[in-house]
């Protein structure tokens, strides 16, 4: 097998040295009803899962603690959860194991699923694969997983957020735009002023576009994610402020059609 790429290693290295500030957060939401994003938008707002998943064949990318394939279990999937970090999917597996929820995790990267293709109905991503992996690798990976007729439903860090980032890394975001539009793609925070990290990835809307489209994706829906209140509260790199009047993420559902 090739060596991973360069930010997979270096992803896969943040989220084990990280995992155990996440724990809490994994136990949370374990016992929640779905709610998404960095501000706990309602499943009633961004209607991300389907209602009833029984016996669909359900797959999270960059599943972290696990939580999503929880609620894709609880609707009646055959979840799947898989991650790059075996850290992160210990603590998966003890959720799992407190809560009765039967789900296969799975070791690996989005961008190398080892799954044969047309293997399941339903792929998600809240930020996992969404934010940390290549989308030129892992959108057709996976559109080559899913079956006709499956869908994809993914929500990260909006494209406009990413532009207002400044360049160092210093936090929160600014109400200005700190790096150019259509160069946008790999971001390395390693040396960021404020909670060095990773590699994420972004995309200008219209690439984005493009990619689904040349990949054989059509796009059932796009909605720009609203924090529900205003505030100074920091959430990651934003204020409640900011992403009241301005997208700090957004979610892209997309379809496989049937040929």
């Amino acid at each position: 097998m090739t060596e991973s790429p360069e930010h997979v290693r270096v992803n896969r290295k943040h989220w084990n040295d990280e995992a155990d500030s996440w724990v809490a957060a994994g136990e949370r939401n374990w016992r929640s009803e779905p709610e998404w994003g960095i501000w706990g938008v309602g499943e009633d707002v961004l209607d991300m899962l389907p209602i009833d998943m029984t016996g669909l064949d359900s797959i999270e990318l960059g599943c972290g603690t696990g939580y999503v394939s929880a609620w894709m279990a609880r609707r009646g999937a055959n979840a799947v959860g898989l991650d790059v970090s075996e850290r992160q999917l210990a603590t998966a597996n003890r959720l799992a194991a407190e809560h009765d929820i039967d789900l296969s995790l799975v070791h690996a990267d989005a961008e190398r699923v080892p799954f044969h293709d047309e293997s399941f109905d339903f792929a998600i991503s809240e930020y996992g694969a969404a934010l940390w992996t290549d989308p030129y690798v892992w959108i057709p990976e996976a559109f080559r997983i899913l079956r006709p007729g499956g869908d994809l439903v993914f929500l990260s860090t909006s494209t406009l957020g990413a532009l207002c980032m400044p360049v160092d890394g210093s936090l929160p975001v600014t109400d200005r735009l700190e790096r150019d539009y259509f160069s946008i793609h790999r971001i390395d925070w390693r040396e960021a002023v404020d909670e060095p990290g990773g590699f994420e990835f972004y995309l200008p809307i219209s690439r984005w576009i493009r990619l689904f489209r040349d990949t054989g994706f059509t796009v059932e829906g796009f909605e720009e994610v609203r924090s529900p209140r205003g505030g100074t509260e920091l959430s990651f790199a934003f204020t409640a402020d900011w992403a009241h009047r301005w997208p700090s993420e957004h979610v892209w559902k997309l379809h496989k059609p049937v040929t």
